[in-house]
C-alpha cells in the first residue's frame, strides 16, 4: 500500500472541514484561505480549493460577496451561511468523536515503531 496515497486520501476528507472552520472565524477569499492551509501544512492547490468552494455556495452553505481590492480586481470573499454554521458544528461533533475512537485504539495496541 503507498503510504503517500493514503496520507492524500485523509487530507481530501478533511479540507471540507478544515475549510469551513476557517471561514467560521473570518471571511476570506481563495488565495487567503489556500495560505492559512499552507500555514497549517496542509497544502491545496487552487484547481483542488475552488471546486470545493462552488460545490460549498451551491449546497447552501456559503454565500460571497465581491469586494473591491487596492491590488487588482474585485476579490470573491466567502463566508459561512446559518446552514454552513449548522453543517460544521455537525461536522466538529463527527471529527471530536472520531478523533476519540481513534485515540482510544491508539491506546488499546502496542506502541507503534517509530521507522518502518
Amino acid at each position: 500500500m503507498n503510504v503517500d496515497n493514503a496520507k492524500q486520501q485523509m487530507r481530501k476528507g478533511m479540507l471540507e472541514y478544515c475549510v469551513l472552520l476557517l471561514l467560521s472565524r473570518e471571511e476570506s477569499y481563495a488565495n487567503d484561505i489556500i495560505a492559512r492551509l499552507k500555514e497549517a501544512e496542509l497544502i491545496v492547490v487552487e484547481g483542488t480549493l475552488y471546486p470545493l468552494l462552488t460545490r460549498l455556495k451551491k449546497d447552501g452553505l456559503l454565500q460571497y460577496e465581491w469586494r473591491e481590492s487596492t491590488q487588482g480586481p474585485p476579490r470573491k470573499y466567502y463566508s459561512l451561511t446559518p446552514e454552513g454554521r449548522s453543517f460544521l458544528c455537525e461536522l466538529d461533533n463527527a471529527w471530536n468523536e472520531l478523533a476519540r475512537t481513534v485515540s482510544l485504539l491508539k491506546n488499546m495496541t502496542p506502541q507503534l515503531p517509530l521507522k518502518a
